[in-house]
C-alpha cells in the first residue's frame, strides 16, 4: 500500500514537471519566433528591389520551387538559411543583391559602426578561425539539393514548355517598367526601429497613386509600382490641367507617357489590362492593347461555341511502330517531304551542318529567318541560292518565345506552299537550327510512307484542366512591342475539346490544306481564338486536328525527343518577354548519346544542340548516321561563331565591347611587329584603320579560344591598306592559393555578365566588362561535406568592395551570385578572393576595361572622368569594409590610387595606352594572319591557318550534291 501511494506521487511529481518543462520550451520558441520575425521583416527587402509581379517578396517559403530564392533571415548558426553570423571582427556587414534566378537580395539591414578595437589582430591559421562578418548567403545548387534528383525519362511525355509544377509558379502581374536606380537607397539598410514607419509612408504613396491611377476614375484596381515608382511618386500627381486630356495619361512610374489616336472606348478597370498599359513602350501597342481590352470586355473578341466536326467520342488512339529494317522496303512512291526551318541568332555554321545532314534532292526546304538576325538571313541567302529545291521567304517576322508571331509564321508558311504548286510535298516539318536528325532521311521517309494518311503531334498527355490553367488559355494574351501582354481572363470556347503539347510536328498535306484554306466555324474561330493566346503553336494544330474530320489521323508523336530537364529549364527565364513562366529545353551532351538508341517509340529528330555549348554531341551524331570524315580532315574539333559583321553596324555592338575589339586589333599589330620583324626592315609594321571588319567566337574541342578580329590596317612600309585577322586568347586568370589549403572542393571560380543558369555558362563569352556592368561570381564545386566560405570582392586599387558567405551543401555543382555594387566600378584588374575559415583557397581575376568609345564616338573628358573615377566616394555600399584591408593584408597603396585618379581623367591615346596595358594582361595575341596580299613576307594566309574564320571547315560546308542526292 506504502509502496503504491509512493508511486502515485512520484507519477504526479513527474507529470508537473513534464508540463512545466514544456511550458518553458513553448515559451522560449514564442520569443525566438518573434525576435526572428522581426529579423525578417527587416531583412527580406532592398528598398529599389522587387520581384518581377511588382510586389515586395513574400515571406520565404522552402519549397516554393522555380523562383528566384528568398532569404531565411531567421535560421540559426548551422541551419540551412543564411543568417549573418556573429560579428566579433567588425560591426558592420557586408550587403548581398542581385537579379535573376538564384541571385539572391540583400538579406539583412547592415548594422552600423567601426571596426571592433582588436580588427588587426586576427588569429593566424593555427588558431580558430573567427566568425565571419559577412552575410551568408544559400546558392541555387544548395537550396535545391536537398531535393532527390529529377527522374530522367528517356520518353518525356511532358513536351510543352511550361513547369510541371506550375501551381507553384507566381505568374502574377507585372510592375510598370522603371528605370533601375543605380544608387538609390536601401531599405534593408536602414535601422530596424524606422522600417514600419518606411511602410506606414510607402502606403500612404500607393494610395495617392491609386487616386492618380492610368485611366483615371475609371479605373477600380491600382498599378502594382515598384519602389522606385513609390519613391518617385510625387510624380504621378497629375495636374489639373493634364489629368483633363482626352488622350493622354501618364502614370506614376516613370513610364512614357500614355497617348492614344483615338480614346480607349471602355474604361480600362483590369489590373493586368493596366499594367500592361503602363509597362508598353509604344503608343501603337498601348492603342492595341486598348482596343482589344475593350472589344473583350464586351464580348466581341472571344468566339463563345465552336462547331465540333470529329465523328469520334475522345481523342483517336493510332499506334504507330517502328522497323529498324523498314528501310529496306522503300514504297514504289516514297513520300516527299517539306522541311520548314525557322531559325534566328547567329549560329549559321550549325544551321548548315544540319542543313547538311537532312538535305536530299527529292525534298523541299523553306527557309524563314528571324526579321532581327541579318547576319544569319545574308548567310542563308547565299547558300539557298545554290540548291533549286531550297527557298527563302520573301517576308520576316520578329518571332518571341511563347508568342502568336510563331503561330502566323506557321501559318503563313503553310499558305506559301500550299501556292507553290511546283513542290509537290506529302509532309510539312518544322526544324530549328538547335534540332539535329537521329535517323537518315531514307528510315524517315520509309516510316512516313507506311503512315502517310497519318498526322504526327505530342500532346500534353494530362487532364485538360490542368493543361488549360497551366498553358494560360484561359488568359488573353497581345503581342506587340516584341512582348506578350496578359491582359485578363476568357472563357474556353464551348463545343470542343482543347488539346497541345509540343510545337513541333509532322503534318501531311491534306491537314495543312484544310487549316489553310478552310473557312468552316472550326477553323475560323480557332485562328481568332489562337490569335490572342500564348505559346498558341503548342495548342492551335493539336485542337484542331482533334475536332476536326481529320481527328482520325491524329497520333500522339511527334518523332522527336527533347532533352527537358524541368529543374535547370525552368527558371521562368522569359519573364522580359511575356508575362507568364516558361521553360526550355537544356542542350544535349555526350553523356545523353545513349538516349537516342534507347527511345521505346519512333523518333527522327531530338533538340536542342547547340555548338557553343557543346559540338562533341552533334560530331558523334553525324558520325552515326554517315560515317567518319577521311582521316586528316580539318576543322572537325573546331567551331567558329560570328558575334559582329560590318553591315550590322556599329550601332549593333556596346560601348565596352567596341573598346575590346579595337584595343584587340591593337594588341595583333604590336605582336606582328615584335613577332614578324626582322632586322632593318618595317614591312610588318601596321597602323590600325576604321573599325573592325568582322569578329568571330573560336572553340577548340569545346574550350573557348578566344576572340578573331578581322581588320584593317596600313601597312607602313609600303602605305597600302591590308585586311588582317586577329587572334587573341584570355589568359588564366583562375589561381588555387599557395600553398593550397586543406579545402579542396572548389574547381573553377569565374566572373562574368550574362549567366545562363540552364546551361550554367556565362553567355558573354571572354567575360567583356565595362563600368555599368554588373559582373555577377560563379564557382564550380565537386562533391564533399557541408561548407561556408567567404567570398571578398577587391578593385583595382585594393578597396573591399564586397565581401559575403556562401553555404556550399554536399552535393551543390555550382553556386552564383551577383553583388549589389554601387557603379560605376572603377577600371582596372579585379580580384576576387574566396577564402575558408579565413585561410585562401583560390582567387580570379577580371577586367573592367576602361572606355575609348561613349555612344560609339571618342569619348569625351567629362564622360571619361565620370566613368572612370569608380563610385561616389569610392562606396561599392554604403558600409565600408576598410576595417579588413589590414586584416586580410591588401594594403591601400595611396600612389596607386593617386595614378587611378589621374588615369581616369585621360582620352585619346593616352586612355588607349591605358586600355591596352590592362587588356594586354588578362588577353595575348596568339596569332595575326592576312586575308589577301599583304607586304608582310613572313605573315601566313588566313586560310592555311587551323584557327582562322577563313579556315576550312568541311563539316559546314556546303557542296555540290552527290550522285545519291544528298550533301553528307
Amino acid at each position: 500500500m506504502v509502496a503504491a501511494l509512493c508511486a502515485r506521487r512520484l507519477a504526479r511529481r513527474s507529470h508537473s514537471a513534464l508540463i512545466a518543462a514544456l511550458t518553458v520550451l513553448l515559451l522560449q520558441t514564442l520569443i525566438v519566433w518573434n525576435f526572428s520575425s522581426l529579423d525578417s521583416g527587416a531583412g527580406d527587402h532592398r528598398g529599389g528591389e522587387q520581384r518581377a509581379g511588382g510586389e515586395p517578396p513574400p515571406a520565404p517559403r522552402r519549397e516554393r520551387r522555380d523562383l528566384p530564392l528568398e532569404p531565411w533571415a531567421a535560421a540559426g548558426e548551422g541551419e540551412r538559411g543564411p543568417q549573418p553570423r556573429g560579428d566579433k571582427l567588425l560591426r558592420e556587414r557586408g550587403g548581398g543583391g542581385g537579379g535573376g534566378h538564384g541571385e539572391h537580395r540583400a538579406q539583412h539591414p547592415p548594422r552600423r559602426g567601426g571596426p571592433a578595437a582588436g580588427a588587426a589582430q586576427l588569429p593566424g591559421r593555427a588558431l580558430e578561425p573567427p566568425p565571419s562578418p559577412f552575410t551568408s548567403l544559400e546558392t541555387q545548387d544548395g537550396y535545391f539539393s536537398h531535393r532527390p534528383k529529377e527522374k530522367m525519362r528517356t520518353d518525356s511525355n511532358n513536351e510543352n514548355s511550361v513547369p510541371k509544377d506550375f501551381e507553384n509558379i507566381d505568374n502574377s502581374n507585372f510592375a510598370p517598367r522603371t528605370q533601375r536606380q543605380k544608387h538609390q537607397p536601401d531599405l534593408g539598410k536602414k535601422p530596424l526601429s524606422k522600417q514600419k514607419e518606411h511602410l506606414k509612408k510607402k502606403l500612404e504613396q500607393d494610395e495617392k497613386v491609386k487616386e492618380n491611377s492610368l485611366l483615371g476614375k475609371g479605373s477600380n484596381e491600382a498599378l502594382q509600382y515598384s519602389n522606385q515608382a513609390a519613391q518617385n511618386s510625387s510624380a504621378a500627381k497629375a495636374s489639373p490641367k493634364s489629368s483633363r486630356l482626352p488622350h493622354s495619361r501618364k502614370n506614376g512610374a516613370g513610364s512614357p507617357e500614355l497617348k492614344y489616336d483615338q480614346p480607349p472606348r471602355c474604361d480600362i478597370s483590369g489590373k493586368e489590362a493596366i499594367s500592361a498599359l503602363s509597362r508598353s513602350k509604344s503608343k501603337q501597342c498601348r492603342q492595341e492593347i486598348a482596343e482589344i481590352y475593350c472589344q473583350h470586355k464586351v464580348g466581341k473578341l472571344m468566339p463563345e461555341k465552336v462547331t465540333r466536326f470529329c465523328p469520334l467520342e475522345g481523342k483517336a488512339n493510332n499506334n504507330v511502330r517502328w522497323d529498324e529494317d523498314s528501310v529496306e522496303y522503300m514504297p514504289a512512291n516514297p513520300v516527299r517531304i517539306v522541311f520548314v526551318l525557322v531559325v534566328h541568332g547567329r549560329a549559321s555554321r550549325q544551321l548548315q551542318r544540319m542543313f547538311k545532314a537532312i538535305y536530299h534532292k527529292d525534298h523541299f526546304y523553306y527557309i524563314h529567318v528571324d526579321k532581327r538576325s541579318n547576319y544569319m538571313h545574308r548567310q542563308v541567302l547565299q547558300f539557298a541560292g545554290q540548291y533549286q529545291n531550297v527557298r527563302v521567304t520573301s517576308w520576316r517576322m520578329a518571332t518571341i518565345w511563347g508568342g502568336a508571331s510563331l503561330l502566323s509564321t506557321y501559318l503563313q508558311s503553310m499558305r506559301d506552299l500550299m501556292e507553290m504548286t511546283d513542290w509537290p510535298w506529302d509532309f510539312f516539318i518544322n526544324l530549328s537550327a538547335a534540332d539535329y536528325p537521329i535517323r537518315t532521311n531514307d528510315q524517315l521517309v520509309a516510316f512516313l510512307s507506311r503512315y502517310r494518311d497519318m498526322n504526327f503531334l505530342k500532346s500534353h498527355g494530362r487532364d485538360n484542366a490542368r493543361f488549360i490553367r497551366k498553358q494560360g488559355l484561359d488568359r488573353l494574351f497581345l503581342e506587340c512591342d516584341t512582348h506578350m501582354w496578359r491582359l485578363g481572363d476568357r472563357k474556353i470556347p464551348e463545343g470542343i475539346t482543347v488539346d497541345g503539347g509540343s510545337d513541333w510536328f509532322l503534318l501531311n498535306r491534306k491537314f495543312v490544306e484544310y487549316v489553310t484554306f478552310s473557312n468552316d466555324d472550326l477553323v475560323t474561330k480557332m485562328k481568332q481564338f489562337y490569335s490572342y493566346t500564348l505559346l498558341p503553336a503548342e495548342s492551335f494544330f493539336h485542337t484542331v486536328l482533334e475536332n476536326s474530320p481529320h481527328c482520325g489521323t491524329m497520333v500522339d508523336n511527334n518523332l522527336r525527343i527533347t532533352n527537358w530537364n524541368r529543374k535547370l529549364g525552368c527558371k521562368c527565364q522569359y519573364k522580359h518577354i511575356v508575362d507568364w513562366c516558361g521553360c526550355s529545353p537544356n542542350d544535349f551532351k555526350p553523356a545523353d548519346f545513349h538516349r537516342f538508341q534507347q527511345t521505346a517509340r519512333p523518333t527522327f529528330f531530338a533538340r536542342k544542340f547547340e555548338a557553343v555549348v557543346n559540338q562533341e554531341i552533334i560530331g558523334q551524331l553525324d558520325y552515326y548516321l554517315y560515317g567518319n570524315y577521311p582521316s586528316g580532315t580539318p576543322g572537325l574539333r573546331s567551331y567558329w561563331e560570328n558575334v559582329y559583321d560590318e553591315p550590322d553596324g556599329i550601332h549593333s555592338i556596346s560601348d565596352v565591347v567596341l573598346t575590346m575589339y579595337h584595343s584587340f586589333t591593337r594588341l595583333g599589330l604590336r605582336r606582328a611587329e615584335t613577332s614578324l620583324h626582322t632586322d632593318g626592315e618595317n614591312s610588318c609594321r601596321y597602323y590600325p584603320m576604321g573599325h573592325p571588319v568582322s569578329v568571330h567566337l573560336y572553340f577548340l574541342a569545346d574550350h573557348f579560344q578566344g576572340f578573331l578580329i578581322k581588320h584593317h590596317a596600313t601597312n607602313l612600309a609600303v602605305s597600302k591598306l591590308e585586311t588582317l585577322e586577329t587572334w587573341v586568347m584570355p589568359k588564366k586568370v583562375f589561381k588555387i592559393a599557395n600553398p593550397p589549403s586543406d579545402f579542396g572542393r572548389l574547381q573553377f571560380s569565374e566572373i562574368g555578365t550574362e549567366w545562363d543558369a540552364k546551361e550554367r555558362i556565362f553567355r558573354n563569352f571572354g567575360g567583356l566588362l565595362g563600368p555599368m556592368d554588373e559582373p555577377v561570381g560563379m564557382q564550380k564545386w565537386g562533391k564533399g561535406p557541408n561548407v561556408t566560405v567567404t567570398v571578398i570582392w577587391v578593385d583595382p586599387v585594393n578597396i573591399i568592395a564586397a565581401t559575403y558567405d556562401i553555404l556550399i551543401e554536399s552535393s551543390a555543382e555550382f553556386t552564383h551570385y551577383k553583388p549589389p555594387l554601387n557603379l560605376p566600378l572603377r577600371p582596372g584588374v579585379w580580384t576576387v578572393k574566396i577564402l575558408h575559415h579565413w585561410v585562401p583557397v583560390a582567387e580570379t581575376k577580371f577586367l573592367v576595361t576602361p572606355l575609348t568609345f561613349s555612344n560609339k564616338q571618342p569619348i569625351k573628358p567629362d564622360e571619361s572622368l565620370k566613368l572612370h573615377n569608380g563610385p561616389p566616394r569610392n562606396a561599392y555600399m554604403e558600409q565600408s569594409f576598410q576595417g579588413l584591408n589590414p586584416v586580410l593584408n591588401i594594403p591601400i597603396n595611396l600612389a596607386h590610387v593617386e595614378q587611378a585618379r589621374r588615369n581616369a581623367a585621360t582620352t585619346g591615346a593616352k586612355l588607349e595606352s591605358w586600355v591596352d596595358s590592362l587588356v594586354g594582361g588578362i588577353w595575348s595575341a596568339v596569332d595575326i594572319c592576312a586575308i589577301g596580299p599583304t607586304a608582310c613576307p613572313v605573315m601566313q594566309t588566313c586560310s592555311q591557318t587551323s584557327w582562322s574564320s577563313l579556315s576550312p571547315d568541311p563539316k559546314s560546308e556546303l557542296g555540290a550534291i552527290k550522285p545519291d542526292g544528298r550533301l553528307r
